[in-house]
């Protein structure tokens, strides 16, 4: 399988998400630029952290505009898998893919230090690694990290079973602990968490390489 990550000018996170797919879970993964205009053969897509075009006018909303997000956009509504990891998780929700917005933190500061995430739903290609109830140490890096919806949105978000990931204790602000959710059609993944830094035992943690484990076992499942 082949992964393609978007990069975008202020991405600080895609050669992360490159070793993890490459070196730590060993499937092949290319770069995609944000100029570009299709997405050529990858089979899943990886918008990574960082300050996409500097995040001058508010987190993702510039990056929503890019050629690339064209392509990933008809990707995802023709049922193509979509992780979005803290910036790309700002990036889907501005570009309609996933539901809310995320603001600044309860606080008002940049927040990065490990956390501990509780595993909401296995019954997703991002999930399926994972045990129910499970409770994982993944790393934030983010100062506009809270998520935040209508009252019926976050129903609907609880009933249709579209919340993976839950804070145990919740660093930002966000509404119902959510720190992941997914979209009704459940290919498209948005999280806070930085899952590839903790795909390595060098990194005191490979819990988020089961994201990745997830979603190779999903597409392997498709072939």
């Amino acid at each position: 399988m082949k992964f393609g990550v978007v990069v975008f000018p202020g991405s600080n996170c895609d050669h992360d998400a490159w070793w993890a797919v490459t070196h730590n879970l060993g499937h092949e993964a290319e770069f995609l630029w944000h100029d570009d205009e299709s997405l050529g053969n990858a089979d899943a897509v990886i918008l990574p952290g960082g300050f996409s075009y500097g995040d001058y006018l508010r987190c993702g909303a510039i990056a929503k505009f890019s050629r690339i997000m064209r392509a990933v956009e008809r990707f995802a509504r023709e049922g193509g898998l979509v992780l979005g990891i803290c910036n790309g998780f700002q990036i889907l929700v501005e570009c309609g893919l996933l539901p809310g917005a995320l603001i600044r933190n309860r606080g008002l500061k940049f927040i990065c230090r490990q956390v501990e995430l509780r595993v909401e739903t296995t019954q997703s290609p991002f999930s399926s690694e994972f045990r129910k109830g499970q409770i994982v140490r993944i790393p934030i890096a983010h100062g506009e990290g809270c998520y935040v919806a209508d009252p019926r949105t976050l129903e609907e978000l609880e009933a249709e079973d579209r919340v993976v990931f839950r804070y145990v204790d919740n660093p930002n602000g966000s509404l119902n602990d959510i720190a992941g959710i997914l979209n009704a059609g459940r290919n498209v993944l948005g999280m806070m968490p930085h899952p590839e830094r903790a795909s390595d035992p060098l990194m005191g943690s490979t819990d988020g390489l089961l994201v990745f484990r997830s979603m190779a076992a999903a597409l392997s499942l498709a072939r």
